[in-house]
C-alpha cells in the first residue's frame, strides 16, 4: 500500500544518551520514512558519529544554532527531494514502531489536514500521559489538558482538532511549513509548536492529535537534564519569554492593551508565588522574561504585522482552539492549596520527626505513652475530632487550657490602655500619616529641629511596615503594645515545651510550662518597660523566645534546615536589634563562649567545624542583622551619630539599670513592687539543686552572667545627647536575665518532679505555690495598676494655632525656650505637627548647630534686629517661652525690636512672633545617595530574608 512520501528530519544535540533507542525506534516503523536528515547542533559528545552510522546524511553546525535555524537547515538539505511530508524527531523522543503509519493513515483518511502530532507519553516511564495536542492560556501558561501525573488508559483516543502539537514527532505538511514561514527565529528553543500551531490556524490550516501514534519523550531540556547553549541554567526564563512574546504577537489587537497589563501584573503575581515557595531564581527569571518582551516593541510590531498578512480564519474559529478564560483562576486556586499543603506536609514532618526522635531515645516508654494515648481516646484524626460535639466540654474539663485562656485574656485587659491613641513616658505621638515614616526612612535629610543627615531609627522600618499594613501609625504602635504580651506567651509556651521534651520524652507538665510562659510573657509589664511606654523591651519581649526556638534548628541533622534556622533566627535577631541594638553584641558574644566550649568539648573534631552546613547558620543568624540594618548604623556612624548604636528605642534618656534592677527585673521607680520579683531568682538558685538537670541550668545560668557582665559593662558608659546625657540601652539585657531565670526555674521543677521524694518533694511544691503567688499577683498588678505614664495626655506647651501654622510649612518653626538665666537656658524647635515618635530619637542623636546655639543665647540676652533676622532665616515664627516663664528672659526679648507679642492658651506662658517673614532655605540639604542604594539593599535583603524563612517546596525539574 502507498502512502505520501515522508521526510524524516532529525535535530540533536547532546543526545548520545538517548540515540541509540531513538535509532532503533525510527528503524522498527511499520511505514519507513523515505529519507532520513538529521541536524546535529554543535553536540560535544558522540551524537553525531551515531547519527553518521545510522543514516549516513548529517549535517554538524555550531552549538548556537537555534531549533528554527536547525529546522531551516534540514529544508534546504531536502530542496532536491520531492517528499511532500516532513516529519520532526528530536534526539530524547522516540517513536512507537506504528507512530508514522498512524500519522499517515490519518492523511489519508481526511483531505485538507496540514499538521498531525502523535500522543506523547513520558520515557522513560512509557505510561505517563505527557500531551496529547497544546494550546496557551490568557497568562501564558502552556495546557495539555492532562491532569498532573496521569496515565494512558486509552481515555483520550479520539481524533481532534488542536491548536498545536509538539515538535517532538510532528508531521506537517512541506507547503504549509514554507508558507508559514518556518518556526519563528525569536523562539530560539521553547514555545515554537504553539506559534507554529497558532499561525496556522489563523492561515486556515487544520491541526489534529492522533492518540494511536505514540512517542515517547524525555523532555531533556524542558527538564533541565540536558544544558545546552540556549538554555544555559534558566531555562524557566526561556520558557516564560517564549510564551509572552506568543501571546504578544498573536493576540487580537484590541485584546492587546489588557493583555499588555494582565501580563505585567501576573508576572509580579507569580513572582510573589515563586518566592513564597522559596523559589527565587525562577521568580527573576518571570522578570527577566518581561522585561526581555517588553523591551523590543519595534520587534512584537514586525511579527503582528506578518502574522496579520496570513490572516484567512474566522477569528472566532481560532479562539475555540485556545484555553478557556476561567483556567487561571482554577491554577491560582490550585497554587493556594499546593502552599497549604507543603505547610501542613511541613507540620507533620516536623511532629512525625520529633516522635521519631523520642522513640530512638526510649522505645519502651513511647510505646507505652502511645497505646496509654489511644485508650484514653485522645489520639483522634481530624475526621473525628469534627464529628466530636463534646469539645467544649473537654475545653471546659481541662483546667489548664481554661488557665490559658484566662491568661490571654488578662493580657489583653492589662494592655486596654493601648487602645486608641496612646503616648506618655518613652514613647512620643505616632504621626498622622503612614507618608511621614516612610519619608523618615528614606530621606537623607530630614527638616526637622535646625535640619539633620541623622537617619532615622531602625525600628522605624517595621513599623513602618507594619503602619502601612493596618493603615495608620497608631493603629501600628497600638498592635506593638497589645499584641506583644499574647505573643510573648505563646512564643515561650512552645519555646519551654520544646525544652522539656529535649530533657524527657514527657515533656514538662503543662502546668509547668504554662507557669513559666506567663511569668515570662509579664515581665515587660511588671518591669515597667511596657507601661513606660519602651517599645524597646515589649517588642524584644515578644520576639526573643520565637528566635531562641528557631536557634534550636542549629542541632537538626539535616543541613537544609539548619540554613533556614540560620536565616529564621537571623530575621529574628535583625527585629530585637533594630528596638534593642545591645541584643546583637550579646548574641554575638554567646556564639563565642558556645563556640569555645564546644572547641573544648569537641577536641579532634575539625571535621565537624569545617563542615559549611554546621557553622554557616549561626554566621548567617549574626550576619543578616548587619544587612537588614546597615541603612541604619552605617549612616549613624557616617554622621556622628554612633552612640544611637547603645540606645533603646524611645524617648532618651532610657532608665539606668542597677545590679539589683536586673536581679528583680525592675525598671528604676517603675513596675511591680519589688517583692514580686523575688520569686524568679530564688527559683533559679534552687534549680541548681537537682542533679539530674542541673547541666542545662548551668547553660541558662551562662547566659544570665553573660548578659549581666554586658550590663556591667555598659553601666560604665555615658552617651552625651547636646546638653544632658543618657545611660545605655540596657532594657534587654533585663529581659534576657529574666529569661534565663524562667527557663532555669522551669527545668529544676522539671528535674525535681522526677528527682526529689518525701520532705523535699513538699518543699518544692511549696516553692510551686509560692511562683504561683507571684505569678498571680504580677498579673493582677497588671490588670489593676500597671498603666503608668502610658496613655496620659502629652503636655502640650506650644499653642495650637502654632501648631497648625508650622504644619503648613517646615519653615514656620517654633522656639521653645526653658529654663532660666540663673539655671541655664535649654531650647528646642518644633516644625510640623511636633516631635512624633522616630524623630525624638533623631533629635536627640542630633549634634548641636554652634551658630544657632549662639543666636538663641544672644536672642535671650541682648537680642537685635540681626539675631532676631538671622532666627527668622533659620526658619523660626515664633518664640514659646512655658510656663514657668523666667521674668529676666521674657523681659529681654519684650524689649526687642522685630519680635511681637503673640497669645498663649496656657496661663504664665509667654509668646511672640517674628516680624521677619521666615526662611525655609537652610532646612533644604543633599540628598545621599549611599543612602538610598542602603535603603534598598535593606528592602531586598528584607524580601530575600523572608523568601529564605518560607517553608520549602520542592520544584523538581530534574528527572
Amino acid at each position: 500500500m502507498s502512502h505520501p512520501s515522508v521526510a524524516l528530519l532529525v535535530v540533536s544535540h547532546d543526545g548520545a544518551r538517548w540515540l541509540p533507542t531513538v535509532i532503533d525506534g525510527i528503524r522498527s516503523q511499520t511505514v519507513a520514512p523515505d529519507r532520513v536528515v538529521a541536524i546535529d547542533t554543535g553536540s560535544k559528545d558522540d551524537s553525531p558519529q551515531m547519527l553518521r552510522d545510522a543514516f549516513g546524511e548529517v549535517r554538524v553546525v555550531k552549538g548556537s544554532t537555534t531549533f528554527p535555524e536547525a529546522v531551516a537547515l534540514g529544508l534546504d538539505a531536502l530542496s532536491d527531494d520531492p517528499a511532500e511530508w516532513v516529519w520532526i524527531l528530536h534526539d530524547d523522543s522516540t517513536p512507537d514502531p506504528t507512530a508514522l503509519e498512524w500519522l499517515l493513515t490519518a492523511v489519508e483518511a481526511e483531505a485538507g489536514l496540514d499538521i498531525l502530532g502523535p500522543k506523547l507519553r513520558e520515557w522513560p516511564s512509557l505510561r505517563r500521559l505527557l500531551e496529547l495536542g497544546v494550546t496557551i492560556s490568557g497568562t501564558g501558561r502552556r495546557e495539555t489538558g492532562l491532569e498532573r501525573g496521569e496515565y494512558d488508559q486509552g481515555q483520550h483516543n479520539d481524533v481532534r482538532t488542536v491548536l498545536a502539537v509538539n515538535t517532538a514527532g510532528m508531521l506537517i505538511r512541506r507547503e504549509a511549513l514554507e508558507r508559514l514561514g518556518g518556526f519563528d527565529p525569536q523562539l530560539p528553543i521553547f514555545g515554537n509548536d504553539i506559534d507554529l500551531g497558532w499561525r496556522a490556524a489563523r492561515a486556515g490550516m487544520r491541526t489534529i492529535v492522533v492518540p494511536d501514534a505514540v512517542v515517547f519523550h524525555a523532555e531533556a531540556a524542558h527538564r533541565g537534564i540536558r544544558t545546552t547553549p540556549l538554555t544555559g541554567r534558566h531555562t524557566h526564563y526561556q520558557e516564560r519569554r517564549a510564551a509572552l512574546w506568543t501571546l504578544l504577537v498573536n493576540v487580537r489587537a484590541r485584546a492587546l492593551p489588557f493583555q499588555l497589563v494582565r501580563l505585567f501584573l501576573g508576572t509580579l503575581l507569580r513572582m510573589l508565588g515563586f518566592l513564597l515557595v522559596r523559589s527565587p531564581g525562577e521568580a527573576l527569571d518571570e522578570l527577566a522574561a518581561l522585561l526581555n518582551v517588553y523591551a523590543r516593541p519595534r520587534q512584537v510590531r514586525a511579527a503582528r504585522r506578518e502574522r496579520r498578512a496570513l490572516d484567512v480564519a474566522d477569528p472566532r474559529e481560532v479562539r475555540r482552539l485556545l484555553a478557556p478564560p476561567w483556567l487561571p483562576y482554577r491554577h491560582g486556586l490550585d497554587f493556594v492549596g499546593d502552599l497549604a499543603g507543603a505547610l501542613t506536609n511541613q507540620a507533620s514532618d516536623v511532629a512525625e520527626r520529633r516522635r521519631a526522635a523520642a522513640a530512638e531515645r526510649d522505645p519502651a516508654s513511647f510505646a507505652a505513652r502511645r497505646q496509654a494515648e489511644i485508650e484514653a481516646g485522645d489520639a483522634y484524626d481530624g475526621e473525628a475530632i469534627l464529628r466530636d460535639t463534646g469539645l467544649v466540654a473537654r475545653f471546659l474539663t481541662n483546667p489548664v487550657a481554661v488557665l490559658l485562656s484566662v491568661v490571654v485574656i488578662a493580657l489583653v485587659v492589662a494592655t486596654r490602655t493601648a487602645f486608641g491613641t496612646v503616648a506618655g513616658g518613652g514613647l512620643s505621638p505616632a504621626p498622622d500619616a503612614v507618608g511621614h515614616w516612610w519619608r523618615l526612612v528614606v530621606e537623607s535629610w530630614h527638616p526637622i529641629g535646625q535640619g539633620t543627615a541623622v537617619p532615622a531609627p531602625a525600628y522605624l522600618l517595621p513599623l513602618t511596615l507594619l503602619a502601612t499594613l493596618l493603615g495608620s501609625p497608631s493603629a501600628a504602635v497600638t498592635a506593638a503594645l497589645v499584641v506583644a504580651p499574647p505573643l510573648a506567651l505563646w512564643g515561650a509556651w512552645r519555646l519551654l515545651r520544646v525544652v522539656g521534651r529535649l530533657l524527657s520524652i514527657k515533656g514538662a507538665p503543662r502546668w509547668l510550662v504554662l507557669w513559666g510562659a506567663a511569668s515570662y510573657a509579664l515581665v515587660p509589664l511588671v518591669s515597667g518597660a511596657w507601661s513606660d511606654g519602651r517599645l524597646g523591651p515589649v517588642v524584644a519581649g515578644a520576639t526573643l523566645p520565637w528566635a531562641v526556638h528557631a536557634a534550636l534548628g542549629f542541632a537538626d541533622p539535616e543541613p537544609d534546615r539548619r540554613w533556614r534556622a540560620g536565616w529564621r533566627s537571623g530575621g529574628l535577631l535583625a527585629l530585637i536589634a533594630a528596638f534593642t541594638p545591645v541584643a546583637w553584641v550579646v548574641c554575638l558574644l554567646l556564639a563565642v563562649v558556645v563556640l569555645l566550649v564546644a572547641r573544648l568539648l569537641l577536641r579532634g573534631s575539625a571535621p565537624v567545624f569545617g563542615d559549611r552546613s554546621v557553622w554557616g547558620p549561626p554566621a548567617v543568624a549574626l550576619g543578616v542583622p548587619l544587612v537588614l540594618l546597615a541603612a541604619w548604623w552605617l549612616p549613624a556612624l557616617q554622621h556622628g551619630a554612633g552612640s544611637g548604636l547603645l540606645l533603646d528605642a524611645g524617648i532618651p534618656p532610657g532608665p539606668a539599670l542597677s545590679g539589683l534592677d536586673l536581679t528583680l527585673g525592675r525598671l528604676p521607680d517603675l513596675g511591680a513592687p519589688q517583692w514580686l520579683g523575688l520569686v524568679l531568682p530564688v527559683l533559679a538558685v534552687l534549680a541548681l539543686v537537682p542533679g539530674r538537670t542541673r547541666v542545662p541550668v548551668l547553660v541558662c545560668w551562662v547566659v544570665g552572667v553573660v548578659a549581666a557582665l554586658v550590663a556591667l559593662v555598659l553601666s560604665l558608659v555615658s552617651i552625651r545627647l547636646g546638653a544632658t546625657s543618657a545611660p545605655a540601652g540596657t532594657t534587654f539585657l533585663l529581659l534576657l536575665v529574666q529569661a534565663a531565670a524562667v527557663t532555669a526555674a522551669v527545668i529544676g521543677v522539671q528535674g525535681a518532679l522526677t528527682s526529689l521524694a518525701g520532705w523535699r518533694r513538699l518543699l518544692a511544691g511549696a516553692l510551686a505555690a509560692l511562683a504561683v503567688i507571684g505569678a498571680v499577683g504580677g498579673l493582677v498588678w497588671a490588670v489593676v495598676g500597671g498603666h503608668g505614664a502610658l496613655g496620659d495626655e502629652v503636655r502640650d506647651d506650644v499653642p495650637a494655632y502654632m501648631l497648625q501654622e508650622a504644619a503648613s510649612g517646615r519653615e514656620h518653626g517654633i522656639l521653645v525656650l526653658h529654663g532660666g538665666v540663673a539655671g541655664g537656658v535649654r531650647y528646642s524647635v518644633v516644625r510640623g505637627a511636633g516631635v512624633t515618635l522616630g524623630e525624638d530619637e533623631i533629635l536627640a542623636l542630633t549634634p548641636e548647630d554652634s551658630h544657632f546655639a549662639a543666636l538663641v543665647r544672644d536672642f535671650v540676652s541682648r537680642p537685635d534686629d540681626e539675631t532676631v533676622d538671622g532666627l527668622a532665616a533659620a526658619g523660626i515664627q515664633y518664640v514659646v517661652q512655658p510656663a514657668p516663664s523666667d521674668p529676666a528672659v521674657s523681659a529681654a526679648i519684650d524689649a526687642a525690636s522685630g519680635v511681637s507679642q503673640a497669645s498663649a492658651q496656657a496661663r504664665s506662658t509667654r509668646a511672640w512672633q517674628l516680624d521677619t517673614a521666615p526662611s525655609a532655605e537652610s532646612l533644604h540639604g543633599g540628598t545621599s545617595w549611599l543612602h538610598l542604594a542602603l535603603v534598598v539593599v535593606q528592602l531586598a535583603g528584607l524580601v530575600a530574608v523572608v523568601v529564605q524563612c518560607a517553608p520549602t517546596v520542592e520544584r523538581r525539574r530534574r528527572a
